[in-house]
């Protein structure tokens, strides 16, 4: 079950996920590429990539995320269950 951290129907876009989709490996597809570091890595909700997070120096899943309009990512981090949605700014934990 998936429950917002803001009011419960804020955010379609989360609401629209069913299952949760896992990092297929755990690292940056697009860091691996360059041969660049990251720091947390997120899985988006939509296609399924794996990429860094905006604390690592490229901003991968950001990136992304405005370049082909995927709403939603999960955190890809053990331990961590969460979804962000990028168009509404809205969290969710699962």
């Amino acid at each position: 079950m998936i429950r917002s951290f803001a009011m419960p129907d804020a955010c379609a876009h989360i609401g629209a996920v069913k299952e949760i989709k896992r990092p297929r490996r755990h690292e940056c597809e697009e860091c691996v590429k360059i041969g660049s570091s990251w720091v947390h890595l997120r899985t988006c909700q939509t296609c399924g990539v794996t990429l860094c997070c905006d604390s690592s120096p490229n901003r991968h899943t950001t990136r992304h995320a405005q370049i082909s309009g995927h709403p939603v990512v999960a955190s890809a981090e053990t331990g961590e269950r969460w979804l962000y949605c990028y168009p509404d700014d809205a969290f969710a934990e699962y």
